[in-house]
């Protein structure tokens, strides 16, 4: 039974609910891409899909409106997968539960998917409108953009002919979007040899949980607790006071998200437990206390534990420990050429054991710069080097260059005044959107993003404002009806 129907926009909740018993994790959106090609046979629109799943579905002009430009209108079909410890979810095969929680809309204990489940249902509303004024559209649904920007790096030239894009997978209403940054990905291996439980030890298994975690690029100056640097201080600190093994070290999930969680299995001698509990009895509180204005759910604990089945050799524990340590994250520079804007970033982001014995990190950097991109990257990359990992980097993805003389730009400003009374914000987004990779195969395309208000994506904490999503829509209308003739 639907909860959201008596929502405002109508159409668009309808939809977006339809959306979320579709399961369509990051590189499995199989069922997702189905479902719209169902979409656009049901409503008898050109639709057509490229090899790597990426789907255009085209509604020509109402009625007089033929001369208009035509407008491509572009969100993500893929979602983050995130939830909360305890909560029974298999993300490829159960449906999202939406749940109303005064002026929001979130999700029971995992990510709701409004990133950018908000922006597919607002294509949907637009493509199956029958009253609603605009020249032509094209519908563009890119595949896998929150863990590889696949679809944006596959799409072709001549996939779409609009000249005008309108991204609809921002997060603060009242701000409209002409530029982002770009990213690159950072990978470090460990190889490790495993080593028999020293005599005389007892195991111990550590948790850092209850942090926000958060969006890494548009959250990253929040001062938002890191999970994996909060764990890994507290074994830093006691491998030098104490005799303590790591058996395992897991936190952290999506390269684009702030780690909210984590974990550790150690062993230390049985002589030194006391001590070690006294110790952690004076360093959660401390570090509870750094953080208690932006992490105030922050819950660290200490429990015995049967022992590992082995630890790693303390060779490879040094230099895991002390690279973690030295390694950045957060906001490396501010721009100097917008104000608040942030320039540069990293995000450490996930630590996990896996197969053949290797540790695997993960970390992303993002700047508005590429040049500053590719330097924060190899900062990261010299520390893992200098500890003995194996260190590579992802393709990365380009920024977008904010053009101050878009048409597009204009349009959506005097409407958002118009309809409003106020005038939005425009800047440029710290967060990566497929917008750079677009101008690389589409040069000529005059593009803006926004949308509504979304707070904690890429987290369970995920949640969308029921108010804005009707300011959201109001405006898209109106700038479709104030598109130019072509």
């Amino acid at each position: 039974m639907k909860v959201l129907t008596n929502l405002q926009p109508k159409v668009v909740w309808d939809y977006f609910e339809d959306i979320c018993q579709v399961p369509r994790p990051s590189k499995k959106e199989e069922k997702i891409i189905r479902f719209l090609l169902d979409f656009g046979k049901k409503h008898n629109l050109r639709t057509k899909k490229d090899e790597i799943g990426n789907i255009l579905i085209s509604k020509p002009a109402t009625p007089g409106k033929e001369n208009l430009k035509t407008v491509v209108l572009q969100s993500h079909i893929d979602m983050v997968c995130e939830a909360n410890e305890g909560t029974n979810h298999n993300f490829d095969t159960d449906p999202i539960q939406p749940v109303i929680d005064g002026n929001w809309i979130k999700a029971k204990g995992t990510t709701l998917g409004a990133d950018d489940g908000i922006g597919v249902a607002a294509q949907m509303a637009i493509l199956s409108a029958t009253e609603i004024e605009h020249g032509p559209i094209e519908c563009l649904f890119t595949v896998d953009e929150e863990t590889g920007l696949t679809g944006a790096f596959a799409l072709q030239p001549g996939f779409f002919d609009g000249k005008i894009l309108i991204n609809l997978d921002s997060e603060d209403e009242g701000e409209l979007f002409i530029g982002c940054a770009g990213g690159i990905d950072t990978l470090a291996t460990f190889e490790y040899n495993q080593d028999k439980i020293p005599e005389n030890h007892v195991g111990i298994k550590l948790s850092v949980t209850g942090l926000n975690g958060g969006h890494s690029g548009d959250e990253i100056d929040k001062g938002l607790g890191n999970s994996v640097k909060l764990m890994n201080r507290f074994l830093w600190n006691c491998s030098n006071k104490f005799d303590i093994r790591i058996g395992d070290f897991d936190g952290g999930k999506a390269r684009n998200a702030i780690p909210r969680e984590a974990f550790a299995h150690i062993t230390i001698h049985k002589d030194e437990l006391n001590d070690l509990k006294s110790y952690f009895d004076d360093y959660a509180p401390t570090v509870k206390s750094e953080l208690s204005i932006t992490e105030p759910k922050l819950e660290l604990s200490i429990k015995d534990a049967e022992l590992p089945d082995f630890v790693i050799d303390e060779d490879t524990q040094f230099t895991l420990l002390y690279s973690l340590y030295a390694c950045p994250h957060g906001v490396y520079a501010i721009s100097r050429e917008i104000k608040g804007l942030v320039e540069t970033s990293t995000n450490l982001a996930s630590i996990k054991f896996i197969e053949n014995n290797q540790i695997f990190i993960t970390t992303s950097q993002r700047s508005s710069v590429d040049s500053a991109k590719h330097d924060i990257a190899s900062k990261v990359e010299a520390v893992f080097r200098l500890a003995g990992a194996k260190v590579k980097h992802g393709d990365g993805y380009p920024g977008w260059r904010p053009n101050t003389n878009s048409e597009i730009m204009r349009i959506t400003e005097n409407s958002y005044e118009k309809l409003f009374g106020v005038k939005p914000i425009v800047r440029a987004i710290h967060a990566g959107l497929e917008c750079g990779l677009f101008l690389e195969k589409y040069p000529y395309l005059d593009m803006i993003s926004f949308g509504p208000t979304i707070k904690g994506a890429h987290t369970p904490e995920e949640r969308i404002d029921i108010e804005t999503t009707v300011k959201f829509w109001d405006l898209l209308i109106d700038v479709l009806k104030n598109i130019p003739v072509d």
